[in-house]
């Protein structure tokens, strides 16, 4: 089976490339610059059956705003694929994405659902929690965090829960979508089988790399002072605005309506200590590296 999937070399594209390319289907792999021409992505989806659209940002940088991201380049996504005879297309979207909530990334991420609803072509709308695994942000930039700072902050003076998803599951569940053409025409959340407050996230990461910050309450005004700080200096920042509204809304329950998951595809990895272990980038601290004038 041909399949094209955009957002190929990020973290849930690459999962998926691996996991297909794995089984033997033909991957046409789609880097995110490349959405902005009609005209080519109708080319390179020349007889796949299926596009799995996984090409998104998290902050703003440059022409890679949310809009153009999410909503302009979805667009040229479901014009190329109706030239090109795609049958479906899969979209990765986020769990609490929503309309008119004053966030331009839960609205941008929203526009998107719904281009890909009316685009009158087959489809699954995967609307995602926190996403964790080998690559992942989550994983990644906490356990550096822990290496470098003693003290973690949490978000908001009330905590919020959240239901860690192993990549693993989020993979059984794309594939289901793809492969085998399931929950036709269908938006549905995807959450892990475990609600834990932020702070027991932290603890078990910590747990397994060997520290133990002192975790603090800030509020969430705070966080986004410091994710503006992250953002203009960080390659990847530690933390995005986006990222925080995130956190501080809590996910665990999606932004809009949704259809169950079926039963076989409910996700069943707890967020435990081999989970996190298989999931982590080689130990350290943040380092010069990591800003964006260096090379």
């Amino acid at each position: 089976m041909r399949v094209a999937i955009t957002g190929a070399t990020g973290f849930v594209g690459s999962h998926l490339t691996t996991r297909l390319t794995g089984e033997g289907h033909e991957v046409v792999c789609i880097a995110r610059r490349d959405l902005g021409d009609v005209d080519q992505l109708t080319a390179a989806f020349a007889d796949c059956k299926v596009v799995a659209h996984c090409a998104g940002v998290n902050r703003e940088i440059g022409d890679q705003t949310f809009a153009r991201v999410h909503v302009e380049m979805t667009r040229n996504v479901v014009a190329a694929a109706k030239n090109a005879g795609v049958e479906k297309i899969v979209l990765m979207s986020f769990l609490r994405a929503r309309p008119g909530c004053g966030s331009s990334y839960h609205e941008s991420k929203w526009e998107a659902e719904e281009i890909v609803r009316d685009s009158g072509l087959d489809y699954t709308v995967i609307k995602a929690g926190i996403v964790y695994g080998r690559g992942d942000h989550m994983l990644d930039h906490l356990s550096h965090a822990l290496h470098t700072f003693p003290v973690f902050g949490l978000v908001g003076l009330k905590e919020k829960s959240i239901r860690p998803l192993a990549i693993e599951d989020l993979m059984h569940v794309l594939r289901a979508a793809v492969v085998d053409r399931r929950m036709k025409r269908q938006t549905i959340a995807l959450l892990g089988p475990e609600e834990i407050y932020l702070s027991e996230a932290v603890r078990r990461v910590a747990e397994v790399v060997g520290k133990q910050p002192l975790m603090i309450p800030l509020p969430v005004v705070c966080h986004e002072l410091l994710a503006h700080v992250f953002e203009r200096f960080m390659k990847v920042p530690l933390t995005s605005l986006a990222q925080i509204r995130i956190l501080s809304e809590g996910v665990v329950e999606p932004g809009s309506p949704v259809v169950p998951v079926p039963y076989d595809l409910v996700p069943t990895r707890r967020f435990t200590t081999e989970q996190i272990r298989s999931g982590l980038p080689q130990p350290g601290p943040f380092c010069v590296g990591d800003l964006r004038w260096c090379s």
